[in-house]
């Protein structure tokens, strides 16, 4: 079968029916439950500043992140960071029942399982290094842990067609985390929590007046390579991670309004250097070896993306941030009021109060006011 045909056929035969659920096995192996926090054992660690809703920088109202312009960009910072990744991958609460405790994060997942791992390339920053570097976000303890040291030419050449300022984020998936509970169907639900990841994180950067854009043309080799996920070495005994996406965010007004970007990165400036220098090892997530599923391996197999373009996109002709394309669509959050009269909430309340369905505990789950006032934002009216 070529490609496609494999992917289709994943599709099909991972379906529900009425008479029966798609593959699993067909119950929870608690003993075995993969661990939710991926972690780079010996890779130097900087702790995020942990920032109350009142510190700079401060959200915007959450109706501002629907209005290009309407939030002035933050500068590059570890407190910047720190509010990016709080609004895109942090923990934004813990639940328990008896005696089982766990967390909820700001990105949703199916089954809260998280399968997806978050990457951060950068150049110096104060506070953080004064070097560029790929990091790994940890959200359990709200760190960045120093994967691989780049040198500052090198990520110039590989950032040079992007804004001034610009950095990259990207995403992988760990499938076992998915399969251990759904079976067959765990890659249908990795891919959907990259589209969560990729949406919080698109929130995240608006929040703090950032431009986010999606490097469509990459190919995995390329995107391996970047994050390191192509070192054997650096998982051993641990479950392998399979490369998803990349982006690139640089604060609102860097670039020039008459900007062509790429749509993907210099192979070359991505390339490891015969010296590069890397740190850590993955920690080992379930006790035992992770159960295999055939069809998974094979429709990964199949939607791995070896070729790609070399596009362009210019500015501002695809926006990059959360713009409404419809100002039919607004009603009157314009006036800074909730539809039940009420002052309108701030972008990072709205995130921090995103919980589960199941809502244990009443005083962190979002009313149904403020979610009809989220939903009359994307609905037509009547």
């Amino acid at each position: 079968m070529d490609q496609i045909q494999h992917v289709i056929r994943y599709h099909q035969e991972t379906k529900h029916h009425f008479f029966r659920f798609a593959r699993s096995l067909g119950y929870l192996d608690w003993a075995n439950q993969p661990d939710p926090f991926r972690r780079f054992e010996g890779s130097p660690a900087v702790r995020l500043p942990v920032l109350k809703p009142e510190e700079s920088p401060v959200s915007p109202r959450y109706d501002d992140l629907y209005r290009r312009g309407r939030v002035p960009a933050e500068p590059v910072s570890l407190r910047s960071l720190s509010r990016f990744f709080e609004y895109a991958l942090a923990i934004s609460a813990w639940k328990q029942a008896g005696e089982t405790r766990w967390a909820l994060r700001s990105n949703p997942s199916s089954g809260n399982l998280h399968p997806t791992e978050g990457y951060l390339l950068i150049g110096a920053v104060p506070d953080l290094a004064p070097a560029p570097g790929l990091y790994h976000y940890a959200p359990r303890e709200h760190v960045l842990e120093r994967r691989s040291d780049w040198e500052s030419e090198r990520f110039a050449t590989l950032m040079q067609a992007f804004p001034p300022g610009a950095f990259l984020i990207a995403f992988s998936s760990i499938h076992w985390r998915e399969a251990w509970k759904y079976g067959e169907r765990a890659f249908r639900y990795c891919q959907h929590d990259a589209g969560h990841a990729i949406g919080t994180a698109r929130i995240g950067a608006a929040a703090l007046g950032w431009d986010l854009l999606l490097l469509e043309d990459m190919t995995d080799d390329l995107l391996e390579g970047l994050l390191g996920l192509n070192r054997p070495e650096d998982f051993v005994g641990a479950e392998r991670e399979h490369p998803d996406c990349a982006a690139a965010v640089w604060p609102a007004g860097a670039a020039s309004r008459s900007m062509s970007l790429p749509l993907f990165l210099d192979a070359g400036a991505v390339q490891d250097p015969a010296n590069a220098k890397w740190y850590g090892r993955a920690n080992r997530l379930s006790r035992d070896e992770p159960v295999r599923w055939e069809i998974i391996d094979e429709v990964t197999a199949a939607s791995r993306k070896s070729r790609a373009g070399q596009r362009f996109v210019d500015l501002p002709a695809e926006p990059s941030d959360l713009s409404i394309r419809h100002p039919s669509l607004i009603t009157g959050h314009e006036r800074g009021r909730r539809l039940d009269g009420a002052p309108a909430l701030s972008a990072g309340q709205i995130i921090r109060q995103r919980r589960s369905a199941l809502a244990f505990d009443a005083k962190t789950s979002i009313s149904s006011s403020n979610f009809f006032d989220m939903l009359a934002r994307v609905m037509p009216r009547a």
